[in-house]
This record gives C-alpha cells, sequence and structure tokens, in this order.
C-alpha cells in the first residue's frame, strides 16, 4: 500500500516507520522543515523513543531501503494514497476546557484538499464523542466533493501507545477501530491488520488484534474511558494521600494492601498529572458530557497537588520568601524528555508565589532548553534551601543531600529518591503521613 501519516511527532513518526517495515510506501506529512529534513536523512528528530533511531536509519531514502521519506507538501503524500492516517495533536484551552480544533481541522483541510477516491482516512488522534461523523466527515465532504461510504472510507482507531515505548505498545495493546458503517469499519480492520503485528495475551478475553468497536462513537468513547478512568483513579489516590498526610499513616501502605486481592486497582499519587493524555481527555469527555460530576472533580482536584506540595513545604520550612527552591525535574515523567503539561508549571508558578526563588534541574535539558521557558536552571552542587522531586528519573534515585548543599527540606513528590541516604535532613511524600 501507499500510506500517508500526517504529523511525524512522537507517535505519528513510529507509526510510519512501523507501516514502512511491513512493506509498505509511507510518506509523512509535518508542518515542521526540520522535523522533514530529519526523518530524510534517517536521523530521529526528538530523543527518547526506544529502537527509533535505528529502525528510522534503515528506512531512510539516503542510506536506506527509502520505503518511508517525508514532506511538508500535502499534494506529495495524499493522492493516490490507500490509507492516510492522521496524529495531528488536539489541545485543549485550560480556561474553558474546551477543545482546540484549529491543527485538526487544518490538517483536514489540507488532507481534503488533495484527496482521492478508494482512500482509507483513520483518526488516530483522541477525540470528543461524535467528532469524527459530526465535524470531520461534512468537513471532508465538502472540501473534497467526495462522499464518505461511497468514494472514501473514514474510521476512528485510537492509539494507545505510551512516548518511549511505541514499538512495544503497539504489540502488547488491540487495536480498536470503528468507522461511519460496517463497510468502513471493515476497510479500517483490514488496514491495520496489514500494518501491525500483537503479541500473544492469555490474560485478554479475545485474542490480541484489531478489535471491532462497530462504530467510530464507541472507538472514541473507548480511549477517553480508560484514560479518564486513570485520572478519576489518581485523583482517588491523592485525595487518599492528603488525609493520610492529615492522620499520619503513609498511603503507599494502604494501596499496597489494599492491591493485594484482585477487586482494587488503586492508582499512585503524586506531585503531579502530566503529558498529553491524562489531563487533556478527561477535559475531552466533558466537552460533551458536562454533567460528569466525578470526572470533572477528580480532574480539577488532580490540579491542586502542585500548590498542594509547596503548602506542605511552607508547614515544615514556615515562610519561603527568599529562599533558594529547586525543581528537580521538568519532564512530566522520568525518562522522557517532554513538559507537555507537566507538573513543573504549577509547582514554579507556587514557589515563586511563596516568594521563593524557584530554580529547575533536569537531567535531560541543557540550560539553555530550561532557560527558554523561563526559569532559572540549577546545578547538582550549587547552595539551595529546598528541593521538590516533580519527575521520577532514575538520575534522582541515587541523590544525596551533599549533592543539595544547604538544604533542609526535601519534598519526593514522586517517592523517586532512597529515603536511606536522607538521614539527617527531613524528607517528605505525598501521603507519607509524616
Amino acid at each position: 500500500m501507499r500510506i500517508a501519516v500526517v504529523a511525524l511527532g512522537k507517535i505519528g513518526l513510529p507509526l510510519a516507520v512501523q507501516y514502512a517495515e511491513k512493506g509498505h510506501e509511507v510518506i509523512g506529512v509535518d508542518v515542521n522543515p526540520a522535523v522533514v529534513e530529519a526523518v530524510n536523512a534517517g536521523r530521529e528528530p526528538f530523543p527518547g523513543e526506544a529502537l527509533l533511531a535505528e529502525r528510522l536509519a534503515a528506512l531512510n531514502p539516503v542510506t536506506g531501503s527509502g520505503a518511508l521519506r517525508a514532506t511538508t507538501d500535502y499534494a506529495q503524500a495524499v493522492p493516490g494514497a490507500d490509507a492516510v492516517v492522521v496524529v495531528v495533536p488536539l489541545f485543549v484551552d485550560d480556561d474553558t476546557w474546551e477543545p482546540d480544533f484549529a491543527l485538526m481541522d487544518a490538517a483536514t483541510t489540507s488532507l481534503a484538499e488533495h484527496l482521492t477516491p478508494a482512500t482509507l482516512v483513520s483518526y488516530e488522534t483522541t477525540l470528543p464523542v461524535g467528532t469524527l461523523r459530526g465535524r470531520f466527515k461534512p468537513m471532508i465532504e465538502r472540501i473534497s466533493g467526495l462522499r464518505e461510504g461511497a468514494d472514501f472510507h473514514l474510521v476512528f482507531s485510537p492509539e494507545r501507545v505510551l512516548t518511549g515505548r511505541v514499538f512495544a505498545d503497539l504489540r502488547r495493546y488491540p487495536k480498536l477501530v470503528g468507522g461511519l458503517d460496517e463497510a468502513g469499519t471493515r476497510a479500517g480492520i483490514a488496514f491495520y491488520e496489514s500494518v501491525l503485528d500483537f503479541d500473544p495475551r492469555p490474560d485478554l478475553p479475545r485474542p490480541n488484534g484489531v478489535w471491532d468497536m462497530g462504530t467510530a462513537e464507541a472507538a472514541e468513547m473507548a480511549k477517553l474511558a480508560e484514560t479518564t478512568y486513570r485520572d478519576v483513579n489518581i485523583g482517588l489516590a491523592n485525595q487518599f494521600a492528603v488525609y493520610a498526610d492529615r492522620a499520619g499513616f503513609d498511603i503507599e501502605r494502604i494501596i499496597e494492601a489494599c492491591n493485594s486481592q484482585p477487586y482494587s486497582h488503586i492508582h499512585r499519587p503524586g506531585i503531579a498529572v502530566g503529558g498529553h493524555c491524562i489531563p487533556v481527555y478527561p477535559r475531552l469527555y466533558l466537552s460533551t458530557d458536562p454533567d460528569a460530576s466525578v470526572v470533572r472533580t477528580a480532574r480539577a482536584f488532580n490540579a491542586t497537588m502542585p500548590a498542594y506540595a509547596v503548602g506542605r513545604a511552607e508547614r515544615v520550612l514556615g515562610s519561603l520568601t527568599g529562599l533558594r527552591a529547586v525543581v528537580l525535574g521538568a519532564s512530566y515523567r522520568g525518562g522522557v524528555k517532554e513538559t507537555a503539561f507537566s507538573g513543573v508549571f504549577p509547582t514554579v508558578e507556587a514557589l515563586r508565589a511563596a516568594g521563593a526563588e524557584a530554580l529547575v534541574h533536569d537531567p535531560m535539558y541543557a540550560d539553555d532548553e530550561l532557560a527558554a521557558f523561563g526559569w532559572t536552571p540549577y546545578h547538582l552542587g550549587e547552595q539551595v534551601d529546598l528541593a521538590i522531586v516533580q519527575a521520577d528519573h532514575p538520575d534522582y534515585r541515587g541523590l544525596t543531600p551533599a549533592d543539595l548543599p544547604g538544604v533542609r527540606l526535601l519534598l519526593d513528590g514522586r517517592r523517586a529518591t532512597d529515603p536511606a541516604r536522607w538521614a539527617g535532613v527531613p524528607r517528605l511524600t505525598i501521603g507519607g503521613g509524616e
């Protein structure tokens, strides 16, 4: 097949590589010329994705097989394609919690302008329920002059992978597909069966592979439900953790005890819920189900955790005015160089509001990269009064007070440090009950 992948980001590029490795001709489209140049040179444009560098190098048009190339021009990628896979980001307004379709609409317009008959168009970007049928189908039909179901098929098949381990997750998790009619769903299933391989999963109720969700709306809801569940679960864990701090017991022991039987699956609390998915998708769900009070409450409560952590530090140290405080970890999670909705932003904001001098350290970021966010970079070995672990980078496991001279309090928001190394210096955790 000839496959076009729209947006070569941290999900789209590994997908393009996966499809090309299965023997298909793949053309990626991206608005960023630097990304296109890197892909065409066989270089990964971003670090941290396991196996991407070597697999991309083997496919590039210069020294590899040439099965994958990239362009900024939709006219070079979409016409004549058997399938177009869209992985363009969808953002949510921080104030209104409403989805911002600007990038998605622009990409949809561009692909529709060049769409030719007999093409399958699959959206993998997480969408509010009803978006494919109610928004993108009429948009594509109006611009292209083609009719969905007769001239082309439109399906929704949500990405379910985690950055850093995309290739492994593509094999591990069932691929969910839902179309606007039965023929579209069948076409989507046939496409994904030809581009993906799956690991055996005896734990699943049916064989691992491409799963028929029946409709696009069911597929849209499945992605929102699995991610919203995590946010609500973390919200409950955070609520328990805040109570544990007041009551004086360690919530970690409670969670381990509860999860020792099969009916309890309590997640871990922490200083923040970050990333492209968990903080965003509950709000996409709420955009079509505004009465979902449980979802709204959990999302709002999780957003308070960075300020809660800073407040705990204030209760121990007193006023933070004039103190040097370092936030350890700019990334939203350990081992990934990505700041999407990272807890670093509200943590720095809360420290500054409390009068502290807020510094930021992250082993994955250079000083100029941290400074570009408006932060003052911190280097281990420099004087500091307070340290707050925001990302569970492996590097932080071995931290000792000697790495943070003068530190009067470590607040480990991820339980990433070794408590045995902190004898003599107060160390707090979220829900530690200290």
